[in-house]
């Protein structure tokens, strides 16, 4: 069995000479076997050894023995060990978790710790085939992804389970075999968690009344799904490379949706996945019904919103969704005073030779009714659009001129009153030209031109 084990570990390039491995030793069956194999890999690689065990305050007597095991076995081993006791009971009620969901929180918590400050490599970990099943069967039961198809992975950054590879029963049949003992959680033959009842039930019925390799198969069908996962997240980073517009603030994200369409069907649901996740700065609590949120916006008319997880905001636009944070859409206080040059100017005789610089603009200052301001627009404001005085709504200007939402509030505006002289960077209101009959001249230069 150890050959098959070095075999895995070789396989997906679990361990490298001179590796510091920090292993989890629970004293249970599969981490008692996990540090055995450690130390036989030990003598062939170089490697160097460290163990932890995290007591997690429950249990009782059982669990102070089986600290006082693991303290046993690592002594006759020659192994460090690291010994940790942790009220898990008092964390999982005041974070809201389950014990065993705080329990591995803790766990990996410590290890990551020691991690650090024993300068080691990689935390090996004594997941099994069984273990894997059980995780497919109740990912499957909740609701899963393809990622959630392929189960434990083998290599999960520092993490590495060597174990994989082999089921519970070769593991306990190796530890007989050489009379070695380990300890037994008797909190695991119980029901009261799901995994357990997939442990002692739903898996033994599939064994024995459905294919008696049912776990092996499992194993492989996992194996697969980690492969095709990796295709499909390459292909879903390449579509959304295309797909996801950033501002130059990093603050907002559009998904094109000209770009969008040319997705493959199958993918789309990760592009939308992964867009959310980008505006997020997380993945925790992306869930399937986000992204269909995101698709049904895209069906929807501009204007209409979402709201998504980590306070983000989905907006339907003409060219898209855009992903911002919450409150993030206004433009932010700006003095326009440094905006703005102005000066006036006689009008001249004879042909009148306009500003090339499209920042810089000529106004008929004698038509001025009002002090000129530079400000964002506000209700009521209009321009006027043709030299027959034809006036439009300025939001209905910027409708028919397909400018997305979130530009509008930050485009600057000169206004005459509610009157709209000049749309920066847009349209120059024509009731405010040079004509003939002008005799002042009110020159605008906006940012330096």
């Amino acid at each position: 069995m150890y050959h098959k084990v070095k075999a895995y570990i070789e396989k997906y390039h679990m361990l490298d000479e001179k590796d510091k491995v920090i292993v989890g030793v629970s004293g249970g069956a599969d981490s008692i076997c996990l540090l055995f194999m450690l130390i036989q890999l030990k003598k062939e690689m170089g490697l160097s050894v460290e163990a932890v065990h995290v007591h997690h305050g429950l249990r009782e007597k059982t669990a102070d023995a089986d600290a006082v095991y693991v303290k046993k076995v690592c002594k006759e081993l020659g192994i460090g060990l690291r010994l940790y006791y942790e009220d898990v009971k008092s964390f999982a009620l005041h974070n809201k978790m389950s014990e065993e969901e705080a329990g591995r929180y803790v766990r990996r918590r410590i290890f990551k710790e020691v991690l650090q400050e024993a300068g080691g490599t990689k935390i090996a970990l004594a997941h099994h085939q069984n273990d894997n099943a059980e995780t497919l069967l109740w990912n499957l039961c909740r609701g899963c992804s393809l990622k959630g198809m392929g189960g434990i992975a083998p290599v999960d950054g520092v993490f590495i389970r060597p174990l994989l590879c082999l089921k519970r029963e070769e593991i306990e049949s190796y530890l007989v075999n050489r009379g070695i003992s380990y300890c037994t959680d008797e909190t695991n033959l119980e029901d009261g968690h799901t995994r357990n009842r997939i442990r002692n039930h739903v898996i033994p019925y599939l064994e024995e009344q459905v294919n008696e390799r049912a776990v092996s198969h499992m194993s492989e069908t996992m194996e697969q799904m980690r492969q095709l996962w990796k295709y499909v997240e390459s292909e879903t980073t390449r579509y959304a490379a295309r797909c996801i517009k950033v501002s130059k603030d990093q603050t907002r994200r559009v998904l094109l949706k000209a770009e969008f369409i040319l997705v493959p069907e199958a993918l789309r649901s990760y592009v939308l996945h992964e867009c959310i996740c980008q505006a997020a700065g997380g993945r925790k609590d992306i869930e399937s019904v986000h992204t269909k949120m995101l698709s049904e916006l895209l069906d929807n008319q501009v204007g209409r919103q979402a709201r998504l997880p980590y306070g983000i905001v989905a907006v339907r636009r003409y060219e898209g969704i855009e992903l911002r944070r919450e409150g993030d859409g206004r433009p932010k206080d700006q003095n326009p005073e440094g905006l703005m040059k102005m000066r006036t100017l006689p009008r001249t005789s004879g042909k009148v030779i306009f500003p090339e610089n499209p920042y810089t603009k000529w106004f008929d200052y004698d038509i001025i009714k009002n002090t000129v301001k530079i400000r964002h627009r506000e209700p009521g404001d209009y321009i006027t659009i043709d030299k027959n005085g034809k006036t439009q709504k300025l939001k209905q200007y910027f409708i028919n001129e397909k400018i997305p939402q979130e530009e509008r509030d930050r485009i600057w505006l000169i206004a005459d009153g509610k009157h709209i002289m000049w749309i920066v960077g847009y349209r120059q209101n024509q009731q405010y030209q040079i004509t003939e009959n002008t005799r002042r001249i009110l020159e605008i230069e906006f940012c330096g031109g």
